[in-house]
């Protein structure tokens, strides 16, 4: 990306938002490590874990909202490229426990000793090393939704129909990595990891780096997806979106502009499930459920559909009340208490709560600019003189 796209690209907001991400991330960790666990104002390391996987569903959130509140394609199944990039970073980390695992095999992570593998995997092979692992993270993402988006745009797939393949698409994967023989641990999953880099997972240290590093994700991907929808690229996608039929006889290729941006959230998706790994500290199946899914859209829908920040703030604020739901005598009742919370939102606040936001600045300006047009005199231009009286 050029300075000058991107420079276009950030209004005022957009740099504030950013300002705003980048004093949190610096503040957070300093808290955290230098100031005193007496101190008021001290952060706890469980604190920087759990915002630090807010963060990572905050780049889940820009991810769909860059395909649905700007081109019209409403992903049931992103859960499974959040798994797939995951599970990614879960194999590093399997790889990095060495010797130190239950059964103290050199290569085979402790699952494997378990069900009797006699060898590691082909596809386990090079996992060992950060950089192979990170090239995994986005491209086994990006090209199951390269060969997904493939078929089904080609194919013309588009509504409630491509959401029900794409629910039915992460759901498959669910049932395939349960299975023992798939070579991912079954429904334990990948968990119990030591280190990342050479470092303790649970050092406060490395929980710090792992919230920046949340924090730099989450900012280069709303820039990312600043500059795509600011662009020529962008305006096309809100034409698909709005009128997919009429941009197709206006000569532009649907199929590709589709297919691109679903890959490029695909990817943007396996980073955020990268990331959150290694703060959670384990990664299952469960993490391919398609009640994770609608739970993601559910996010982009209470903060604003087609505002990229309400995104990322329906995220936040969705999962800092699952917490605070589930951890006292509401737990049974959260689920409840989401489903009204989206009925609420799809009621009363249909753009979500930055879109109304939005809404409500622009008419208070249109008014203030109609009552600024009829205090003027009339006859004479702007800045002119009036007569002496």
């Amino acid at each position: 990306m050029s300075p000058g796209l991107v420079s276009r690209a950030l209004d005022r907001g957009a740099i504030a938002f950013l300002v705003t991400l980048a004093v949190i991330g610096a503040l957070v960790p300093v808290l955290n490590l230098a100031v005193p666990p007496s101190s008021p104002f001290y952060l706890s390391s469980y604190f920087v874990a759990l915002f630090g996987k807010y963060l990572c569903f905050a780049i889940l959130a820009l991810a769909i909202d860059l395909i649905w509140g700007y081109c019209g394609i409403l992903s049931l199944g992103h859960g499974a490229f959040f798994a797939l990039g995951g599970y990614a970073m879960g194999m590093y980390l399997m790889r990095q426990i060495g010797t130190r695992g239950v059964y103290a095999h050199p290569t085979l992570p402790d699952f494997m000793v378990f069900l009797n593998w006699p060898e590691l995997p082909v596809y386990w092979y090079g996992f060992q090393h950060f950089p192979y692992a990170l090239f995994m993270v986005v491209f086994v993402p990006g090209a199951l939704a390269f060969v997904f988006g493939w078929f089904a745009f080609r194919s013309r797939v588009t509504g409630v129909y491509l959401s029900i393949i794409t629910q039915a698409l992460t759901f498959a994967l669910m049932l395939g990595f349960f299975r023992n023989n798939f070579g991912f641990g079954g429904n334990n999953g990948l968990t119990d990891f030591k280190d990342i880099l050479g470092f303790n997972v649970q050092a406060p240290g490395t929980r710090a780096a792992l919230f920046i590093a949340s924090m730099v994700a989450l900012m280069l991907g709303f820039v990312i997806c600043r500059v795509v929808v600011s662009s020529k690229f962008g305006k096309v996608l809100v034409a698909i979106r709005d009128a997919e039929a009429r941009t197709r006889f206006l000569g532009y290729r649907v199929e590709a502009y589709k297919l691109l941006v679903f890959t490029l959230s695909a990817c943007m998706a396996g980073v955020a499930g990268a990331l959150y790994v290694p703060q959670v500290g384990i990664i299952n199946p469960s993490e391919f459920s398609p009640a994770n899914s609608i739970e993601a859209v559910i996010w982009v829908a209470v903060g604003g559909r087609g505002t990229l920040t309400g995104a990322v703030l329906g995220a936040v604020l969705v999962n800092y009340g699952k917490t605070y739901f589930t951890s006292g005598f509401l737990a049974p009742y959260w689920l409840f208490v989401l489903g009204g919370l989206f009925i609420a939102v799809t009621l009363l606040l249909p753009r979500g709560i930055v879109g109304t936001m939005h809404h409500w600045w622009g008419e208070w300006q249109a008014r203030r600019q109609a009552a600024r047009a009829e205090a003027k005199p009339s006859g004479l231009p702007d800045g002119a003189p009036r007569a002496a009286e």
